[in-house]
């Protein structure tokens, strides 16, 4: 017994003891190589948000096509203000993420979330413009609009095309 456990030839053992275990391991473990990207409704959360707020809430009438919205949530922003966040992971796999609140300052607000105050441009969508902002070290273009009680920002490392595909699908509801 005392040549399994000593030397060369016990570390050679122990070793292939060891290799066999982790692959037996993997073998019998779970694998699955679909993605798998959590999908949240959001239609509570908007629901809610709706019934907390003095004004229309935005959200969109539907998604865009292959888009999974994986996250929602409302928040406390500043002065009392109410933030509503809905997430999405994008077609293209990217990340885009709309955000609304009567926050005041509206610029503030909107600075805040498109982690820039400075406009590169605009963009029309759906014959409304919106003010694009982009910020190159983290990769990130928003789209803003800010009205007269409450600031829209679609942001996230999504291409224009795919924010302005989220912008054009908002519509307002009711009051209440």
């Amino acid at each position: 017994m005392r040549r399994f456990t000593q030397g060369l030839y016990g570390y050679a053992v122990a070793l292939f003891v060891c290799l066999a275990g982790a692959g037996l391991f993997l073998l019998v473990t779970p694998q699955s190589r679909d993605e798998h990207i959590p999908r949240r409704d959001y239609s509570i959360t908007v629901a809610n948000f709706g019934h907390s707020v003095p004004y229309g809430v935005w959200a969109p009438k539907e998604d865009p096509p292959g888009w999974v919205p994986n996250s929602n949530r409302i928040a406390d922003g500043e002065n009392g203000a109410k933030v509503l966040y809905l997430g999405y992971a994008t077609a293209k796999r990217e990340h885009a993420m709309f955000a609304q609140s009567n926050e005041q300052p509206a610029a503030g607000f909107a600075s805040r979330m498109a982690n820039s105050d400075k406009a590169v441009g605009t963009q029309q969508v759906g014959g409304v413009t919106w003010e694009q902002r982009y910020r190159k070290d983290k990769n990130q273009r928003s789209l803003v609009r800010i009205l007269p009680d409450v600031t829209l920002v679609i942001t996230g490392t999504a291409d224009w095309p795919e924010l302005a595909d989220l912008a054009g699908r908002l519509q307002q509801r009711p009051v209440g």
